[in-house]
């Protein structure tokens, strides 16, 4: 069987590659191919009786109970295309044979999403998730935790009629409120690219959450919960005080470059209103930025118990001049020591009120702030001193390198762990006033979307109807800072598309290390380009971006494939 979302080209040309790759192997063969270029011709109950093997390359829900008691081996439909043989016969050495499954009408799901910028991924998933739920008679509603906050938030009716919650995030959320509910945690990307196997696995997989200290036999605790993606718990940590921490980068970002319009200079004269908005915005809220961070950095490995050794760990971090790395140091210490008193320090239920709100922030806030004091205050605040004065000074070679490592970084997954990573160095600078690697980051960011765009206008003939839609849509997400736009299209053809974006990806971040380009707040695509003085120098920035776009467009548009050259074999 074989289906594609838009019922047209992709799922006509692997029933035709399929069945050719199948012939060749010596298999008999029937195929049911869901496309409108041509009609659907079931199999019939013969063809069923008889069948060995059932594949299905498929991107959207279909039936399957006909096929129970079969081996049966299900995948997306990029796989097929791009290598049918191998295909076939991965699908006969790890098929399972289908048993009965209760239908799941009737099932009522409540699910929340949330990704570290709250921007993307967080919509994204949670709009797969109610098609895949709509589409298996699912009831579901979901809460998006995005830059905003939240939205659609679920009620306490909401929670007590669900069957089990789905948490589908790559930060830490608070789950209090699900204290006796089934809750099943996975990721956005899970959630985006499996919206089907992400809700089968909500009801078949889900465990009884307990949100307490010490938890009953068969229940589990924040930490316990099945997860169906294995994230590394510090990575998560870490995406979690970057999400919080960028509202006050954006804003204090923002209200600095604001205190500019009245000259680059001007907050130096003492009470004018550049000098107060200088003070707001650099004087306190990228004064905030290192508390913060480690503050929710603890708190996500300690819940709220660790948010106050935490921020105490990020304020001694920013004061001694360790920077954003050592404001991650102070979070994972307070976080990790919080969380061993929380379990390991044993206390007479009399006295179990003092805990969270004395012996836990007393002990913890000493144990991190003593060794952020003697220990790693001083040699962090060097690297940091060092590397500022590098990024700084250094010569254009080393600009563009550095430029050409991010720009590729955050091209080469979309949202990904990889370009996460190059986010959050290029966040964590701006606390020591280190502006470019934010900028060479955004400038990268936007090149694939527009890139994808672009090839979707140059080589039209190319690309099938649902693909140009796409690049309409892909051409505005790229323009807000949204790498994901291009995310249709990696998933057709990776190997096409990523090496593209990449290399487009580089040049955009080589060029805008090379022009000196400073980017004062890490979001906001080309609404930024509006603000005077949040990006400098401003036309020189965006040449960087179109250069980056324009390369991207035209490597795929010559190396995209027609559907007429995939049927001809070439």
């Amino acid at each position: 069987m074989t289906a594609c979302p838009g019922g047209t080209a992709s799922s006509y040309l692997a029933a035709r590659l399929l069945r050719q790759a199948a012939q060749d192997l010596g298999w008999q063969v029937n195929v049911e191919c869901y496309s409108r270029l041509e009609p659907v011709t079931g199999f019939t109950q013969t063809q069923l009786d008889e069948a060995e093997l059932v594949l299905v390359a498929a991107d959207t829900s279909l039936d399957m109970s006909r096929f129970l008691g079969k081996p049966l081996y299900r995948s997306d439909i990029q796989s097929a295309l791009n290598d049918p043989g191998a295909w076939l016969q991965q699908g006969r050495a790890q098929a399972v044979v289908q048993k009965k499954v209760e239908s799941m009408a009737g099932v009522k799901l409540v699910a929340i999403t949330a990704c570290p910028t709250g921007v993307a991924h967080t919509f994204m998933s949670a709009e797969a998730l109610t098609e895949a739920a709509t589409a298996m008679e699912i009831e579901l509603k979901v809460e998006t935790r995005g830059s905003v906050g939240a939205q659609h938030a679920l009620t306490a009716a909401d929670i007590k009629a669900a069957d089990a919650v789905i948490i589908a995030a790559d930060i830490e959320v608070d789950l209090s409120r699900f204290d006796g509910k089934r809750v099943y945690r996975t990721s956005t990307g899970m959630a985006l690219k499996k919206p089907q196997y992400t809700l089968e696995c909500a009801q078949a997989k889900a465990r009884l959450y307990r949100h307490k200290e010490k938890s009953p036999a068969g229940t589990c605790r924040q930490d316990d919960i099945q997860q169906d993606v294995k994230q590394a718990g510090p990575y998560r940590h870490l995406l979690t005080g970057v999400s919080f921490m960028l509202p006050m980068v954006v804003a204090g970002g923002l209200i600095i470059a604001l205190s500019f319009v009245f000259g680059i200079e001007a907050f130096q004269q003492q009470d004018s209103l550049a000098a107060a908005l200088m003070q707001i915005g650099g004087g306190s809220a990228f004064a905030l930025m290192i508390p913060v961070l480690s503050g929710y950095i603890a708190y996500s490995i300690a819940d709220r118990p660790g948010i106050a050794p935490g921020m105490i760990g990020g304020m001694l971090a920013s004061t001694l001049g360790a920077g954003f790395l050592g404001g991650i140091i102070g979070g994972f210490l307070a976080g990790y020591s919080a969380r061993a008193l929380v379990q390991k320090v044993p206390m007479p239920t009399s006295l179990s009120a003092l805990k969270p709100i004395l012996i836990i922030p007393l002990f913890a806030s000493l144990f991190t702030g003593l060794v952020m004091i003697y220990v790693v205050g001083g040699p962090v605040a060097w690297v940091m001193t060092t590397l500022t004065e590098f990024l700084n000074n250094m010569g254009s070679a080393n600009a563009v390198l550095l430029g050409i490592i991010i720009g590729a970084m955050m091209c080469f997954d979309m949202g990904g762990p990889v370009n996460k990573a190059a986010y959050a160095f290029s966040v964590g600078l701006l606390a020591s006033h280190t502006y470019g690697p934010m900028a060479a980051a955004m400038a990268a960011g936007m090149v694939p979307a527009l890139g994808m765009g672009i090839a979707t206008l140059l080589a039209r003939r190319k690309f099938n109807v649902s693909e140009r839609e796409a690049g309409k849509a892909a051409l505005v997400l790229g323009l807000c800072f949204i790498s994901e736009g291009a995310i249709p299209f990696a998933a057709r053809d990776p190997l096409r598309v990523i090496p593209s974006c990449m290399l487009g990806g580089a040049l955009t971040g080589a060029l805008s290390m090379f022009f000196g380009a400073r980017l004062l707040t890490p979001h906001g695509g080309i609404f930024v380009f509006f603000i005077p003085n949040a990006i400098q120098p401003l036309l020189w920035y965006g040449l960087a971006i179109a250069v980056g776009a324009i390369m991207t467009g035209v490597l795929y548009s010559v190396l995209k494939r027609s559907d007429a050259q995939l049927l001809a074999g070439k």
